[in-house]
C-alpha cells in the first residue's frame, strides 16, 4: 500500500524540562529516529511538524500540530500514519503492521496497544480509590494509522482537545482497530528515559 506519514515533534516537553524532540539517543535526535522507522516501513513521504530542518510549524496543541501536518499531504493520499517523535524506538515492522491493518478497509483507524501489567487504581473526586480491571485495558502507542479522509473529517468536526487522533476518530463516530504494540516502544517523557532508550536501542 501507499501511505504518507506525519511525525509530531512540536511539544514543549514540560515534564522533560526542554523540547525533547532534539534530545539525542546514540547521537541521533528523537525526531530523526522516529522518521527513519517510517521511511524504512515504506512511507512515500514523511512530514515532520516541529522546529527542525525542513519541518512544518506546529500548533499549541498536539491536534493542531497534526492538522498542520495534514495540510501538507496531498488530497489524493488515501492513508496516513501519525507518529510521535517521543517514541523513537518504534520499529518499521510496527509501522508496516499498522499500515496493513488500515489497508484492510473495514476501519477508519488502527492503533498499537500493549497489555497493562501494573495494578490500576482510579482516584475518585472524593479521594476514594477504586480498583480497575486491567484485563480490559491497553496502553496505546504510536504510530497510528488512518484513512486520510476520515482523519480530516474528524479534525474538522470534533471540538476540544484529545489525547491522540484515535480519540478524535472515536468521538467523530468512526471505527478504530487495535493490533499488538511493542513493549520496547518507549515513550520519552522524562530525561531519565533516555538512558533506558539507549539500552533498548543497543540491545536491538
Amino acid at each position: 500500500m501507499t501511505f504518507w506519514a506525519i511525525v509530531v515533534a512540536a511539544g514543549s516537553g514540560s515534564r522533560f524540562g526542554a523540547p525533547k524532540h532534539t534530545a539525542l539517543i546514540s547521537g541521533r535526535p528523537l525526531w530523526e529516529l522516529a522518521r527513519s522507522a517510517l521511511i524504512e516501513a515504506g512511507a512515500s513521504s514523511v512530514v515532520v511538524v516541529g522546529d527542525v530542518a525542513g519541518g512544518v510549524l506546529g500548533g499549541a496543541r498536539r491536534r493542531d500540530s497534526v492538522a498542520a501536518g495534514l495540510a501538507e499531504i496531498p488530497s489524493e493520499v488515501e492513508f496516513v500514519l501519525v507518529h510521535d517523535a517521543a517514541r523513537p524506538l518504534a520499529t518499521a515492522d510496527l509501522a508496516r503492521r499498522i499500515a496493513s491493518r488500515i489497508d484492510e478497509g473495514d476501519v477508519d483507524a488502527a492503533v498499537p496497544g500493549i497489555v497493562v501489567t501494573d495494578a490500576i487504581k482510579q482516584l475518585d473526586t472524593d479521594g476514594r480509590i477504586v480498583s480497575v480491571d486491567r484485563d480490559f485495558l491497553r496502553a496505546v502507542q504510536t504510530p497510528q494509522g488512518f484513512r486520510a479522509s476520515s482523519l480530516r473529517a474528524a479534525h474538522e468536526a470534533v471540538e476540544g482537545d484529545a489525547a491522540d487522533d484515535a480519540e478524535l476518530i472515536e468521538r467523530w463516530g468512526g471505527t478504530v482497530a487495535m493490533i499488538d504494540g511493542e513493549t520496547s516502544n518507549l515513550k520519552i517523557t522524562y530525561e531519565s528515559d533516555l538512558a533506558v532508550a539507549e539500552v533498548l536501542l543497543g540491545a536491538r
